[in-house]
């Protein structure tokens, strides 16, 4: 793996040198797009509005509307003097219990790996975290964004999760949302007793992105000539009258399965 950023974390007076290194990759299809009336490629093109004409990259830069028509031009070195400190600097401000966080902040995760002279702290401070309970919650700057997320032990490496903001979030409270009155107790039995047969234990190896295979036997099949037949049917509503009967025949399915 390549590091996409080095700088240090910040542990109350003590500062361990580390290297970021990209914790997700993508596993999409690469699909492109093309000209429906003769399936060549599509490029983008970077066209200057007042000349109309086609700009290489070498003459972009980037800009910030200060007033109207105006812009203030920012560079590189602009983005890193803004904040020497923070542009090199994983700042832990505080120690928090990791489940007292609502996981709808939780973004994309990033590995840690110390530097030689940073093994001894990097390794007090994880062990640290793992007799606490705790994880940390840092600030930093990443491709020119300043981002909050949290520092948390994974066996041997330290994991910097990367979280959203508060006002990212939006909220739900908008959203027309059935109450719990009508709910009868046997239904809420049922429905417990069902949970409880398809409890296991967390596998993430067990879930696998089978839409991408679907997709794949499309397009395979395409390229032989053969058009494509739906596969399976849209699901249907339940019907809340049977909820009943629809709860047992899922035990019962459920049951029949695991025999």
């Amino acid at each position: 793996m390549k590091a996409i950023w080095t700088g240090s974390i910040s542990f109350g007076l003590v500062n361990i040198p580390v290297k970021l290194f990209s914790g997700s990759e993508s596993n999409s299809l690469d699909l492109s797009l093309l000209h429906k009336t003769d399936l060549h490629p599509i490029n983008y093109i970077k066209v200057c509005k007042a000349e109309n004409r086609e700009v290489p990259m070498s003459e972009i830069v980037k800009g910030y509307q200060h007033a109207s028509g105006e812009y203030i031009v920012l560079t590189e070195q602009d983005f890193e003097i803004a904040s020497v400190e923070k542009t090199h600097l994983i700042d832990i401000l505080d120690f928090v219990d990791e489940q007292e966080i609502d996981s709808r902040y939780f973004e994309r995760p990033y590995y840690l790996e110390p530097d030689k002279t940073g093994a001894k702290p990097y390794a007090l401070l994880r062990e640290a975290l793992k007799k606490s309970g705790k994880v940390g919650i840092a600030s930093y700057v990443l491709r020119n964004r300043g981002s909050i997320g949290i520092v948390k032990p994974l066996e041997d490496v330290l994991v910097l999760n990367q979280m959203r903001y508060q006002e990212e979030v939006r909220s739900h409270a908008e959203l027309k949302l059935p109450q719990g009155e009508n709910l009868r107790q046997q239904e809420i039995d049922l429905a417990l007793m069902l949970i409880d047969q398809y409890s296991t234990k967390f596998d993430p190896a067990k879930y696998k992105d089978s839409y991408i295979d679907d997709l794949k036997r499309i397009i395979e099949e395409k390229a032989q000539g053969i058009q494509p037949q739906p596969q399976g049917k849209r699901p249907q509503p339940s019907n809340v009258v049977d909820m009943m009967a629809l709860l047992k025949k899922s035990l019962e399915e459920k049951k029949r399965k695991a025999a």
